[in-house]
């Protein structure tokens, strides 16, 4: 299966742009960016009850190999196909080494940090609006996808988009509106019993509050405070930005 099929079954959507949340015209910086933030909410270490997350997050990375390529990436600006024998797809390459080597040095605590700035910023508000009109009002799809949500995170990305109707930027959708008591019930339910499957693997893993790892990131994220709009993912390509791989020979085959 294809590159974009793979996207199709998992992202539900085969365009490569849609994605990331960005479009055509994102630059170099914006695509970088996207995929950093999509690949948060999949990576292996953060989605432990995603049985898709390690395919998600690979899929993420084939993804973003031909996006930054500017002969790959051409290609399908063009043409809408993906060339599956070009070496940026066909090596044998550790999708998980690749993205540390794009964003080394990046820990949990890092993570944690850019939570406290992203929320309550202009850029979730932004996020939050996009994935309102990309899931037709759904919340349960809505919080499942935002990054950086928490059930206790909800009245408030409720409130935003309920500002965005009010004010006339987004349409009242249904989905949105007249969402039932007993649905709103239910996803509570599932975020209780996450947040418990959550304190019961830090008890058995013998973990203390200084740990740095999954578990106690999973904790700490309910008590991140809202802050003014800091972008940390800037401060990071700032930062971290490493040069492009060598470009790739370009292969034989492309597919739709």
């Amino acid at each position: 299966m294809g590159l974009l099929e793979r996207c199709q079954e998992l992202f539900k959507t085969s365009n490569l742009y849609e994605v990331l949340g960005i479009n055509k015209e994102a630059t170099e910086a914006e695509i970088r960016r996207s995929y950093y933030k999509v690949s948060l909410k999949v990576h292996p270490d953060r989605a432990p009850d995603d049985q898709l997350a390690t395919e998600k997050f690979q899929v993420l990375g084939k993804l973003y190999a031909v996006l930054s390529d500017k002969e790959q990436k051409a290609i399908y600006d063009e043409q809408g196909v993906v060339d599956e024998e070009s070496d940026v797809l066909k090596q044998d390459r550790c999708w998980e080494d690749y993205w540390r080597l794009l964003f080394p040095k990046i820990t949990v605590q890092d993570i944690l940090e850019f939570e406290k700035t992203y929320k309550g910023s202009d850029e979730e508000r932004q996020d939050l609006i996009k994935l309102y009109l990309q899931h037709e009002g759904d919340m349960d799809a809505i919080t499942a996808s935002a990054l950086c949500c928490s059930q206790e995170d909800e009245p408030r990305l409720c409130s935003m988009i309920q500002d965005a109707i009010d004010s006339g930027e987004v349409t009242a959708l249904p989905a949105f509106t007249h969402e039932t008591e007993k649905k709103k019930r239910a996803r509570r339910k599932r975020a209780d019993r996450e947040r418990q499957e959550a304190e019961e693997m830090q008890k058995k893993m013998g973990l203390d509050d200084q740990d740095d790892s999954l578990v106690m990131m999973l904790k700490q994220r309910q008590q991140s405070r809202e802050q003014n709009f800091n972008s940390f993912l800037s401060d990071l390509e700032a930062k971290y930005s490493k040069k492009s791989a060598p470009k790739p020979q370009k292969g034989k085959k492309a597919k739709k």
